[in-house]
């Protein structure tokens, strides 16, 4: 197997070195003798095998006549570990294509191809105290009723659910994505808004009283709260101002929003959300699967697909 080593070593490093193209050409012909039952080139693993010996005998005589002994046991060794790596680089690319980690869908072990973790990132919900640490298993809609949230019926046979965070950072790189997949396949769609930074559910009612008014018209409201900026979203003349350009009539929004009445709902809409077990921002429930953090288009329609 030392053929197989050096030719994938080789092929490598001949990316940056004419000399080590030669030498990988010569390695690949070994390569298929192997394969076809023939010796290898005598020449070529020879010098190879010398090439090593001479490195290490420039450092340890005892590791070179170890090496030299088992020369073709540590060929098999490498080859082994080699096709292992391979195989889990191989399984990590595929599994970061498929899920947005390399580790599978809401893992968030080391991925060398988002080795900061962003698609897991959240917004974390700040619950009290509980024996049990939150876990992806225990995301559930079974016990939430959804009839109390804004929502587009299509009638279609695919669900999605949207819990974010107007002023969440990952919440807000999240929903574009949703609302490209929403607008291409048209499933059903349910968004709730989860209060996190917000104690006195402002914006929750907002919603509430927006969507009452106009389930039409809300979502061109809802787009624009999550385009604008969460110092923006404090001020109550720019949600004025952008419920004017969504097409609502600001004064009777706010009534709404200040009618006492409006936060006892929302306080139990959000009670309602907790009933998911949602211990962060965004967490999309696609058909009952959930994906925590902000994941791309591609998996969001892979999940709708499925």
């Amino acid at each position: 197997m030392f053929c197989v080593v050096s030719f994938i070593v080789l092929s490598v490093l001949g990316i940056f070195s004419a000399t080590h193209r030669k030498l990988a050409k010569e390695a690949f012909l070994c390569v298929v003798r192997r394969f076809t039952f023939k010796p290898c080139q005598t020449s070529f693993q020879e010098k190879m095998r010398g090439s090593i010996l001479a490195f290490l005998m420039r450092r340890s005589s005892w590791l070179a006549r170890l090496f030299n002994r088992y020369f073709e046991v540590f060929a098999w060794i490498f080859f082994i570990l080699m096709v292992s790596s391979l195989y889990f680089a191989v399984r990590g690319g595929i599994n970061y294509y498929l899920y947005d980690s390399c580790n599978g869908l809401n893992e968030s072990g080391f991925c060398l191809f988002d080795p900061t973790g962003s698609a897991n990132k959240i917004s974390p919900v700040h619950q009290s105290c509980s024996a049990q640490a939150p876990s992806i298993d225990n995301l559930t809609l079974s016990s939430i009723n959804l009839d109390k949230f804004p929502a587009q019926l299509t009638g279609s046979n695919d669900t999605v659910v949207f819990i974010g965070c107007y002023y969440c950072q990952y919440s807000r790189k999240a929903y574009p994505a949703i609302r490209k997949l929403v607008q291409k396949y048209h499933p059903n769609f349910y968004f709730l808004h989860l209060s996190i930074s917000d104690p006195r559910l402002t914006l929750s009612k907002y919603d509430y009283c927006a969507f009452g008014a106009d389930p039409i018209k809300f979502w061109d409201f809802n787009d624009k709260l999550f385009a604008a900026s969460p110092a923006d979203l404090k001020l109550e003349s720019f949600l004025a101002a952008t419920l004017t350009s969504a097409g609502y009539d600001a004064a009777k929004i706010l009534e709404c929003v200040r009618n006492p009445q409006t936060q006892k709902i929302v306080n139990q809409m959000q009670e309602e959300i907790e009933k998911t077990n949602v211990y962060g921002t965004p967490t999309v429930f696609i058909n009952g699967q959930p994906a925590v953090g902000p994941k791309s288009y591609r998996v969001y329609k892979r999940l709708l697909k499925d």
